[in-house]
């Protein structure tokens, strides 16, 4: 996770602070004698909060620091396999350019034990948001261990019992994830207000994590191991800027990018774009059509072909040209099933909240944003307007959140103060993707990292029903890459399922297959 609410953002532009060097990192100072803490105040983001966890005083910020990192020995039984491993809950903090500490970023590394650490890869992991923590990919598709979330059978009192994750990525890499600032258990440790909108931005959330690799590849020895990176979502404009910053101002080399649900460029899903259309068009076919049976991309290939041609031609002409407005608006009612007068009075041009709750809409349900192929009552069916959340995605919070906390305090024996923030609405409010013309998007960096290097690979994974991140928006990016940066050395696989489509058993298998032959 995740694309927060940063699609409705996403018209905001990008003239974004540059940060480099602003920040570095270091040991934190020897542990004074403190006084006994106390927990900390509301959970960011519910009413008197404080904004992502900013403390209240220097004195404060001392008090609630993390604790020292925790080390320990773990097995895990898998069919076919035992793995042994150290696993170690901790933080980094980092400092500004005059030594004033900024902010303690916290982190879970898995390594595996006998093996050739010089030669062994490791993986940093990113969620998106921006505001999400990385116990979605931990948890839900990469650690050694797995909370089911499937989206058609877990419900806010899901039990949070986690089970050994047979799909780990650990037997072929070492795993890092990573929780900036404001999510998970990380913190601001100084109260000075411009560190955090220098941290809350573009630029500035690259910097730090760049430094915060960086930093742990010192810290355990790992500097000369293969490198790579896990984006999801809004991690789609993390992770290419995140890459470029490691090669340009880190002294770090990344082998490998991977990008799980991502956002490219924000233009595309905002204001008057036409390519808005176009994107979500075979994701809306793909939901219609799961309704009768399994779907595969390749059950989509006639629809992939109408939304670049002739209904991208008939977007064009526009509503003055009502023969091609009807023409379009009539293909459009048939490929979703949804009734033919509401899609000519929407002109065939459906936004997303549109489209989910006009899909089904005679049975009084809306579908899911994160996996449209998720049905649910719609609260208010009598409303002129929409008043519904995502019955995808708000039903994982709590046992996620609940298996998350249980793990990291009590199996890894790591105990912060203060509650787990898995997805920091104030982090997503308080981020500033700038005020230019033009929004933010990575495919520049794409483009620059590819380039630069070319024994780089590019993954990128989406899931058919997610209407967060249209699998055919990247897409249609990826298509525009030069000629260097082409099949086989990048590559875009779909399957089905949603945002997090790996909470699909098929579909995680599937895609940790690809991961392990891109890192082979």
């Amino acid at each position: 996770m995740r694309v927060l609410s940063s699609l409705r953002v996403a018209a905001a532009g990008c003239v974004l602070l540059a940060w480099a060097g602003v920040v570095r990192a270091e040991e934190p100072p020897p542990p004074q004698p403190q006084q006994a803490t106390t927990p900390a105040g509301p959970r960011a983001g519910s009413t008197g909060a404080r904004a992502a966890n900013t403390p209240a005083s220097p004195a404060a910020a001392e008090q609630h620091k993390l604790p020292p990192d925790s080390t320990t020995k773990q097995t895990v039984e898998l069919p076919g396999r035992t793995l042994a491993f150290t696993a170690t809950a901790g933080s980094i903090r980092l400092f500004d350019d005059k030594g004033e500490p900024q902010a303690d970023i916290a982190y879970t590394s898995y390594q595996l034990d006998g093996t050739d650490r010089g030669s062994r890869p490791v993986t940093f992991f990113f969620n998106g948001g921006p505001g999400a923590a990385s116990a979605w990919l931990q948890l839900g598709n990469s650690g050694p261990w797995r909370l089911p979330i499937n989206a058609d059978n877990v419900t806010p009192s899901s039990p949070p019992t986690l089970q050994p994750n047979a799909d780990t990525w650990l037997d072929f890499t070492d795993l890092v994830f990573v929780d900036p600032v404001g999510t998970g258990y990380s913190r601001f440790v100084t109260t000075n207000e411009d560190a955090r909108k220098r941290f809350f931005s573009v630029d500035g959330d690259v910097s730090s994590l760049a430094l915060v690799v960086r930093r742990w590849l010192e810290k355990h020895d790992r500097l000369s191991s293969p490198k790579f990176v896990v984006g999801e979502s809004y991690g789609g404009i993390r992770g290419p800027k995140l890459v470029r910053n490691l090669q340009m101002e880190q002294g770090v080399g990344v082998n490998g990018l991977i990008l799980i649900s991502p956002v490219l460029d924000f233009r595309d899903y905002s204001g008057s774009s036409l390519l808005q259309y176009v994107a979500s068009l075979p994701t809306f076919a793909a939901v219609a059509r799961q309704q009768k049976g399994p779907v595969t991309r390749a059950d989509l290939a006639d629809v992939e072909h109408y939304a670049s041609s002739d209904f991208l031609l008939d977007l064009v002409k526009g509503a003055a040209d009502v023969e091609a407005t009807n023409r379009l608006a009539d293909k459009v009612a048939s490929l979703t099933g949804i009734d033919q007068s509401i899609s000519r009075r929407l002109a065939g041009r459906f936004d997303i909240a549109e489209f989910r709750r006009e899909f089904d809409r005679r049975d009084g349900r809306i579908t899911g944003r994160y996996d449209a192929s998720v049905l649910a009552p719609d609260p208010y069916p009598d409303s002129s307007f929409y008043h519904f959340s995502d019955p995808s995605g708000d039903g994982l919070t709590a046992p996620m959140t609940s298996a998350i906390v249980d793990l990291t305090t009590g199996k890894l024996n790591w105990r912060p103060d203060g509650s787990y923030e898995l997805l920091s609405g104030s982090v997503n409010k308080a981020w500033d993707f700038g005020r230019g013309l033009r929004p933010a998007e990575s495919i520049g960096e794409l483009r620059q990292i590819l380039a630069l290097d070319p024994k780089l690979k590019l993954l990128v994974g989406h899931g058919l029903f997610d209407l967060a991140t249209p699998y055919y928006g990247s897409k249609i990016k990826l298509d525009q890459l030069p000629a260097f940066a082409q099949p086989p050395r990048t590559k875009l696989v779909v399957y089905p399922g949603g945002h997090m489509f790996y909470s699909r058993d098929d579909s995680r298998k599937a895609f940790r297959s690809e991961v392990e032959a891109l890192m082979k």
